[in-house]
């Protein structure tokens, strides 16, 4: 089997392919190590990789959309591979690959390495011990050692270059330590041109997403570079940035891009528009379904597509913070999971906006909001593109004009509808065993949550206090010998209390059981009468104050509740405190159920 496999490795490929004098176009080697890279919290997973053609070794770093080959288990130890697109480069004296694209041979199998292959960056009289380990400071900014001295080299991929632009980088290898380089990218996104007005003075920037084979990076002009750039950068077009240009670390409040860095074009920055407008992807997408939005957290910036089911007028908010108007349009989108979401556009998006109903929009870089359940809204660095030429949108029309003209549709809103009628936030719903096993409130962060729960005890002892009649007060008084009711923080006395509710309620779910304290407003549509009311009732007729207690349970409500950790008698102990309630919308219900059913595909 090795003598078989070792027949087909291209042996000096790799020497050849450095020095420029490669005749073979997609070189086949031989893997012999695999090694993730820690790199930085949250961003992308980067694997280096050793390949051998028998003669000679080298360090190579996967480009993110190869590691599919590692996930799935193909790319390891001892196989062999064909190398079809990568880039060259220097960092350190080592000589490294960017592999953007290769193919697992399986059928040649796998075997130990092949021969006794030296560094190809050894020299002839070095008999030491050559390392294979490459620092990744040098390309993702983990090691802040010395900027590396770099070369530049024969480039290979599968897309043409330029002859002046013979250093070309593929974007996910920049870093703040390399220099003298240049990237052909696709302009996937253009911002408008934003003025900041503050006390150390005003300005103005632009920014631009960029997307080339191996990945996507923010580049931002600021002042001069605003009015020097804006105009060369089109949408759509293709072209070289060369440096100087600042890579620095990414500010993700700005971008949805899945990048560590960002780009801020400088004085001496080159930015020309490229012959060859082929060869770099058009955008790239990471689709989420509709469907899937309930399990996506809050705040997530995510990519969509869907069939534009309706069309919202154009409206207008003014926002608290800057009192500046801002014009809004909603859109309602479907696709065939047979959810239905609202989507927010914004600015001149939203009143230029002119697709036809029914036509396919793939969305880049939108927000996810639990406002009315799951919504979206379409950041000021995302896209939007109707009816693109991808698998994914020629699908969906599939789909629409066979069966989903005709479908009907669920959406969040409804499935959490019921459960936003207990107040304007919408929190998670849990069951009660659900509040129990994920410790909510054991924090030191107050967690909150909605339940629906049955009423199946109501403690008596205690359920009111007497509060103060001055107005927003609240606070508990005392009675003085002279029966005035004394506050002590307004340093008032009233002739008689107001008593307001702080009730201990026992509710259950199909999953058990879980103390609530209720407030006042809580109390009087529990109780359906005042703390008042019931007070005088339990002092004149004890037996009617006791009915009224029983008929409030076995009673469902909706609770919205926080759970934090208190200290009672010198124990800690989470505390479950309503701060809104509702009665069952019995509609809204039948509707979630239903709704639930059809998920599972029940008749």
């Amino acid at each position: 089997m090795a003598q078989s496999a070792a027949s087909h490795v291209d042996q000096g490929a790799l020497s050849a392919i450095f020095d420029g004098t490669s005749t073979v176009a997609q070189p086949i080697l031989q893997c012999v190590q695999v090694k993730p890279i820690a790199g930085q919290q949250g961003g992308p997973e980067r694997y280096r990789v050793v390949f051998s053609d028998i003669s000679n070794f080298v360090q190579s770093m996967l480009a993110s959309q190869v590691n599919h080959h590692v996930h799935d288990g193909k790319l390891r130890k001892g196989v062999f591979i064909r190398l079809k697109a990568f880039q060259t480069n220097v960092v350190k004296n080592k000589k490294i690959i960017i592999v953007l694209d290769l193919d697992v041979l399986e059928e040649l199998g796998e075997c130990e390495k092949l021969g006794s292959p030296q560094a190809l960056d050894s020299k002839p009289d070095d008999t030491g011990p050559h390392s294979t380990t490459i620092h990744t400071g040098g390309f993702y900014g983990s090691n802040a050692q010395a900027a590396p001295q770099q070369q530049s080299l024969p480039q290979r991929t599968t897309t043409s270059s330029s002859a002046s632009h013979a250093n070309i980088f593929p974007i996910e290898a920049l870093s703040p330590y390399a220099h003298k380089w240049a990237i052909k990218a696709r302009c996937t996104n253009k911002s408008d041109i934003k003025t900041w007005h503050n006390k150390n003075g005003e300005g103005k920037l632009f920014s631009v997403n960029l997307l080339d084979e191996s990945g996507e990076i923010r580049g931002t002009g600021f002042n001069d570079q605003c009015d020097m750039l804006y105009d060369v950068f089109q949408e759509g077009g293709v072209y070289y940035i060369t440096s100087p240009c600042r890579v620095q670390m990414a500010k993700k409040q700005f971008t949805n891009l899945n990048n560590d860095y960002e780009l801020t074009f400088e004085r001496d920055t080159l930015v020309e528009k490229a012959e060859e407008q082929n060869g770099v992807p058009q955008v790239r997408f990471n689709f989420t379904s509709i469907g899937d939005l309930q399990s996506v957290e809050k705040d997530t910036t995510i990519d969509t597509i869907g069939i534009l089911k309706e069309v919202g007028e154009t409206s207008q908010i003014v926002s608290k913070t800057t009192s500046k108007p801002y014009d809004k349009r909603e859109l309602t989108l479907v696709d065939n999971s047979n959810f239905s979401v609202r989507l927010t556009i914004w600015g001149n998006s939203a009143t230029t906006f002119d697709v036809m109903p029914e036509s396919v929009i793939a969305f880049k870089g939108v927000k996810v909001s639990d406002f009315g359940g799951r919504s979206l809204s379409l950041l000021s660095s995302g896209s939007m593109t109707v009816d693109p030429d991808i698998d994914e949108a020629h699908k969906l029309k599939g789909w629409y004009d066979a069966q989903g003209r005709t479908d009907t549709f669920a959406s969040h809103a409804s499935m959490g509808s019921s459960m936003g009628a207990a107040g304007g936030r919408m929190d998670p719903v849990k069951s009660i065993l659900q509040v129990k096993e994920e410790n909510l409130g054991m924090s030191e962060n107050t967690d909150y949550f909605t339940t629906k729960a049955t009423i199946i005890y109501i403690k008596q002892e205690n359920f009111a206090y007497p509060a103060c009649l001055s107005a927003d007060c609240n606070k508990k008084v005392v009675q003085d010998n002279d029966g005035q009711w004394r506050c002590e923080k307004c340093d008032r006395a009233h002739p008689k209390p107001e008593y307001r509710y702080i009730m201990s309620v026992n509710a259950s779910d199909h999953t058990g059981q879980l103390w609530l304290s209720c407030f006042d407003p809580e109390g009087r549509m529990i109780m359906g009468m005042s703390a008042d009311q019931l007070m005088e009732l339990k002092e004149n007729d004890d037996k009617a104050a006791s009915d009224v207690f029983q008929d409030a349970n076995c009673k469902t409500w909706i609770f919205k509740c926080r759970a934090k950790m208190d200290n009672f008698q010198d124990q800690q102990r989470v505390r479950y405190q309503v701060s809104g309630a509702s009665p069952l919308n019995y509609s809204a219900e039948c509707s979630k159920l239903a709704e639930m059913i059809k998920m599972y595909s029940m008749e």
